[in-house]
């Protein structure tokens, strides 16, 4: 985590240090009003968790104009100056507040205060387990109707498209069938509660000019046609050719993927049987672009065959991907 830890006394300045230097991050020592809230508005967007080394009240009133949605907002920890006590205070679970404090709990023996129901009635945190396995919650919504489901003593139905090592938490029963409770894919699936793996390369080419919003329209249509989360795309890919192709940079630049080209041997070196075209061969000396791009990068699958439209081609590959029960792991 980039963590960012803010203290008030000499005290407390000793142990953020400390608190820093062993699990990493960058100090500050307030002294002013001002300081206190150009430091959090600062920290709040850019960390992944902020620790007050004071009073709870302090670091309330400080993120309070800040916070916006529990699975946009950073973890945010306070931690008194004795070290007696580690209090998440938003954030627990998707923003991983509550194993910060647990962190912090360990290196310098303070107590770590968790409140979240899950967490006291030692029930499965859906939530907390899919920030550890890497999953990004689609519907954030929903974790209450599945978190509320456990705590009355209810079972969870988890369907999972990939492989899930260990055994699964009480109250949790694993499925290959859908409807269920959970579904861990990368497509819209009949479920409650979607848990999106980040691991789909998508593999694009594209006349030459093809402007961004063209791309865009074609890519929307690509994700609904085929049913696929859009939280699933890691990065895009395309061969060299269309390496400074305006359309396709500011693509992918607006949606904050990497863009990795690859050259015609390497596209023709990939195994496997891809849609062909004469015509891409003609302009670009390999037979297909959007599917062996993908496969490519990815260094997986494919899993999305190629899709055209206006003059675009789109594919996706999705990344090898395995999980485990242990959040710990």
């Amino acid at each position: 985590m980039n963590l960012a830890f803010l203290a008030f006394t000499e005290k407390g300045f000793a142990l953020a240090g400390f608190l820093a230097q062993t699990l990493g991050g960058s100090v500050m020592r307030c002294g002013k009003p001002d300081s206190l809230s150009d430091w959090t508005k600062k920290h709040f967007a850019e960390a992944d968790g902020l620790v007050f080394v004071g009073a709870v009240g302090i670091a309330v009133r400080a993120i309070a104009p800040y916070i916006e949605k529990k699975w946009k907002d950073p973890a945010v920890v306070a931690v008194d100056e004795c070290a007696c006590f580690a209090i998440p205070l938003l954030s627990g679970h998707l923003g991983g507040a509550n194993r910060l404090a647990r962190a912090i709990s360990q290196v310098c023996g303070a107590q770590a205060v968790v409140t979240t129901a899950t967490d006291v009635n030692g029930v499965f945190a859906v939530d907390e387990w899919a920030k550890s396995q890497n999953l990004c919650v689609a519907d954030p919504m929903h974790i209450k109707h599945i978190s509320g489901k456990l705590l009355a003593g209810g079972n969870v139905s988890i369907y999972s498209a990939y492989p899930i090592d260990g055994t699964c938490p009480p109250g949790v029963t694993q499925t290959e069938h859908l409807p269920a409770d959970v579904a861990v894919s990368v497509r819209q699936e009949k479920a409650v509660l979607s848990l999106v793996p980040n691991t789909v390369v998508l593999g694009i080419g594209c006349r030459k000019g093809t402007p961004q919003d063209t791309i865009e329209a074609v890519f929307r249509r690509f994700l609904q046609e085929n049913s696929l989360h859009i939280e699933s795309i890691c990065a895009a890919a395309s061969i060299d050719l269309k390496k400074e192709e305006p359309g396709l940079i500011d693509f992918c630049r607006a949606h904050g993927w990497p863009f990795q080209t690859c050259t015609a041997d390497e596209l023709r070196s990939v195994p496997g049987t891809f849609t062909p075209s004469a015509f891409v061969s003609q302009v670009t000396g390999v037979d297909n672009v959007c599917e062996r791009s993908a496969v490519f990068v990815s260094g997986g699958s494919l899993s999305v065959k190629k899709f055209a439209a206006d003059g675009v081609t789109m594919a996706a590959a999705e990344k090898p991907f395995r999980l485990d029960w242990n959040v710990d792991r």
